[in-house]
């Protein structure tokens, strides 16, 4: 009987079966397995002969002694992205850009092509999805045209690979999108899982032997998530996400993964008329047209690697008519919001079980850092008594189950970024308070969750009714 010589692949995720199901176990899609080769190709979209399997060659082996230079790296030309690679583009390297449809990848590539192509360095836009026509529109629309960008549109890589290699090798090279791309190697669709990793081995290879900078843009699903199989993440250099809200003028380009640099830097732009714009003053955009005398808003003093930040959190805690209460978050960790319901309930003295609570990250901006606890809180209270907020103060702080208020991280940077845009004043955890040193803000320190509770009441109209906490 013949050796099997094909796998079952799920299209959705990249899980491998011996033989076809209705479900995928892995992500849970239905209808998503299809048959595929099993004998994946090499670089280049060549299968080894049955003859040569399992032979290889003898390569040099070097020690861990030795001279190291510095990755030489590339400037794009654009402050913001440069921040988030961690100083410019990497020779040799690749990136994968994801993003939702419309959230402006193609945009802001195109910039980053023309600050490239103007430095004098070679730049090629190879787009699967669009006529070159279409890229020059774009290019005119945002006042480009005049930078030399070669162009293609095409969809195949062994001829995409063997274009890049006449002439004078290109230091960038844009690839919009990996799920158009298609090899003659891999026995599958277009824009299948197993399409989609061999492509991305072929122009990694290429990158790496070529020495050009090659940037993967990808499709995300209704999740978020970068489409296709995940180990094309694993594959690549750095994995960057350009987030953002279509209602909302700005952008966030934030790195998930980076080998050359660091993961905790945000870039972030402004959408306009003639294309992206940085914007070196982020916390003035987030803060923009903010109701200062409205119950249940408080300023977060936050840091996003090196930069900090300063945002706003909205709460609205109203009755609820239903058995469970909703609870819905934008911006924010769930669970983190549940956590602090809890410890809000138990050492707070708060009754929340009877409530709607909604909490929004004014702007569309994602918050992940735990010393977000005491903003939230704070808004939270503030809304549930009625009590407007001091509009000159800001918050930060961890909350621990215990209802203990820990220290914020690199505090007087924080403080020191809320006093350039006109606050006045702070609440600080008390175990951190000595490490803070001289500040220009006038410091209102808590041990606990209950000294902040407390002190936001004490200003609510509605004293001695129910809103008051035990």
């Amino acid at each position: 009987m013949a050796k099997r010589s094909s796998t079952f692949a799920c299209q959705a995720c990249g899980a491998v079966y011996n033989r076809w199901q209705g479900r995928c176990d892995a992500c849970g899609g239905w209808s998503t397995i299809a048959e595929e080769a099993a004998n994946a190709p090499l670089p280049g979209g060549i299968t080894a002969p049955r003859g040569q399997r399992g032979k290889g060659r003898v390569f040099a082996l070097e020690g861990l002694s030795g001279s190291t230079e510095e990755a030489p790296r590339m400037v794009s030309g654009i402050a913001e992205l440069d921040r988030v690679t961690g100083g410019g583009f990497v020779r040799g390297s690749v990136i994968l850009l994801g993003g939702e449809p419309g959230i402006g990848k193609s945009t802001l590539l195109m910039q980053a092509c023309a600050a490239v192509a103007q430095a004098g360095h070679r730049v090629v836009y190879i787009s699967g999805e669009e006529a070159v026509g279409q890229v020059r529109l774009r290019a005119e629309r945002l006042g480009l045209a005049q930078a030399h960008v070669e162009l293609a549109s095409e969809t195949n890589v062994e001829d995409i690979v063997t274009t890049l290699s006449q002439g004078k090798p290109p230091q960038l090279v844009i690839i919009d999108s990996i799920q158009t791309m298609w090899s003659e190697g891999v026995e599958s669709a277009p824009g299948t899982v197993t399409q989609v990793r061999g492509a991305a081995q072929i122009l990694i290879r290429h990158a790496k032997t070529s020495g050009a900078a090659v940037i993967l843009v990808g499709h995300v699903t209704k999740d978020g998530q970068i489409a296709g199989p995940r180990v094309v993440e694993h594959m690549v250099d750095a994995v960057v996400s350009f987030e953002g809200d279509g209602a909302q003028h700005f952008r966030i380009l934030r790195a998930m993964k980076n080998r050359f640099g660091p993961t905790d830097e945000i870039g972030v732009f402004e959408m306009t008329g003639a294309g992206l714009a940085e914007v070196s003053n982020p916390s003035a955009l987030f803060l923009a047209g903010r109701d200062g005398n409205a119950p249940g808003t408080a300023v977060f003093a936050g840091m996003e690697g090196t930069r900090p930040l300063l945002v706003e959190f909205q709460a609205l805690v109203a009755p609820s008519s239903l058995g469970n209460p909703r609870r819905a978050v934008v911006g924010w960790d769930p669970n983190r919001l549940s956590m602090l319901i809890a410890v809000l309930e138990t050492h707070g003295g708060l009754r929340l079980g009877q409530y709607d609570i909604f909490l929004n990250v004014a702007g569309g901006l994602k918050i992940i850092e735990p010393s977000a606890d005491a903003a939230a809180a704070a808004a939270l209270v503030s809304s549930l008594t009625n009590a407007p907020l001091p509009a000159n103060k800001v918050y930060l702080g961890e909350v621990a189950l215990t209802g203990a208020l820990r220290p914020a991280p690199q505090g007087s940077a924080r403080l020191k970024e809320a006093a350039k845009l006109g606050f006045q004043s702070a609440f600080v955890p008390k175990a951190g308070f000595e490490a803070l040193g001289s500040s220009e803000l006038v410091l209102d320190a808590g041990s606990d969750i209950a000294d902040l509770v407390a002190g936001i009441a004490a200003r609510s109209p509605q004293k001695g009714t129910e809103f008051e906490p035990e």
